[in-house]
């Protein structure tokens, strides 16, 4: 630890405008992948995002425990897997490696915990069985329904808009099964060809929510300083996973604050495999440096959308040559290196800390180079 991290700043930090200081270790849940397929720009900006941010309480004197999980429990996962005739968990572990290469490469710190799916399935049975003690949720043929009717109120939503965005991620908010439409699965059956685990209720899985919710109480319990993850996710995905756990535990706020990480596009239309416009890590680094790609992921407000143009590319490769040609410089005042620590601490101003490394140079450049990970 440098000494900003002895002088300590962990009561200066700030997060989406708002103080957030911190005791350690700082506890960060990060969404992870479904690994079915390669890492693109959208997913490396969330997690690159993610590392930064652990970077810069590291730097402000905090401990960080992060949990990153992968979601290998989904039926997109078991459709492709199928598709490609493997079994749901080997294609799986082969995903995660591909993904694990594209975050080395970029630097991206390995998480203290990346617990799977897989693994936490006996966690959700509980999660259920404690939601169901508390009548926030009710069994019907085979499915445990988590109560989730203000959770579109309390994300800030119109009843239109969270129908519009539960129907695009795989929610059925027209199931007749349902008290109403918000209510979503914990626990659900599984047919013969779909993975499946016993239960209380028959052989069955964990709903999705369910068990970013469960591994997030195994892992680090039942709060954590901040929630990371693509802004995409925020309703319906992190909305019920927060809902889940406040319920079933009675604590809350879940997240202390959350994170979430502006969306990638292209000519203006989200990344996705459907939409034929990914732009893969893997592509990139073929032809560009790896800290090329990191910065031109960093150098903006991280709560920010953005549309990706591959020239962007050219002008970071020469900002970084401008930052190491700066941090060869010898000298810099004890001022520029604080500056540099309170943008950073000052909700991830990355952009103010790269100008004032790159015009005062020396430990002040060396500084914001190191914690972002640009060396």
């Amino acid at each position: 630890m440098d000494y900003h991290g002895r002088r300590g700043y962990t009561d200066r930090i700030r997060l989406g405008g708002s103080a957030l200081p911190v005791v350690s270790p700082a506890r960060l849940y990060v969404c992870g992948i479904t690994p079915y397929d390669v890492t693109h720009l959208g997913h490396a900006s969330t997690f690159v995002w993610a590392d930064a941010a652990a970077a810069v309480l590291r730097l402000a004197g905090a401990d960080t425990l992060t949990c990153r999980n992968v979601t290998d429990v989904d039926d997109v996962l078991t459709r492709a897997a199928a598709a490609h005739g493997r079994h749901f968990d080997e294609f799986a572990l082969e995903q995660e490696y591909l993904f694990g290469r594209d975050m080395a490469a970029l630097r991206v710190r390995r998480p203290e915990y990346e617990p799977r799916a897989r693994h936490h399935v006996g966690r959700v049975v509980q999660l259920a069985l404690a939601l169901l003690a508390r009548s926030c949720a009710y069994q019907r043929d085979g499915t445990v329904y988590f109560r989730g009717a203000d959770v579109p109120a309390k994300a800030g939503l119109t009843l239109e808009d969270a129908t519009e965005l539960a129907t695009e991620f795989g929610d059925q908010p027209d199931d007749p099964a349902r008290d109403d439409p918000f209510d979503v699965p914990v626990w659900r059956p599984s047919a013969d060809e779909v993975p499946g685990w016993p239960s209380p209720w028959g052989r069955g899985r964990p709903g999705w929510h369910a068990e970013c919710a469960a591994i997030a109480l195994g892992m680090l319990g039942p709060t954590v300083d901040i929630l990371a993850g693509g802004a995409d996710l925020a309703f319906p995905h992190h909305a019920y996973q927060t809902a889940m756990i406040e319920a079933a535990t009675g604590v809350g706020p879940f997240p202390r604050a959350t994170f979430p990480v502006g969306t990638v596009t292209v000519e203006g239309a989200k990344m996705a495999k459907s939409a034929g416009n990914l732009v893969l890590v893997s592509t990139l680094l073929e032809n560009h440096p790896a800290a090329a790609v990191r910065l031109l992921l960093l150098n903006r407000p991280w709560q920010q959308s953005w549309d990706f143009h591959p020239g962007e590319l050219t002008a970071r490769e020469n900002q970084l040559d401008r930052l190491y040609s700066a941090a060869g410089r010898a000298l810099t005042s004890q001022a520029a290196s604080d500056a540099v620590t309170t943008a950073l601490v000052d909700d991830l101003h990355v952009p103010a800390a790269l100008a004032i490394g790159e015009e005062s140079g020396g430990h002040a450049a060396r500084l914001v180079l190191r914690t972002l990970a640009l060396e």
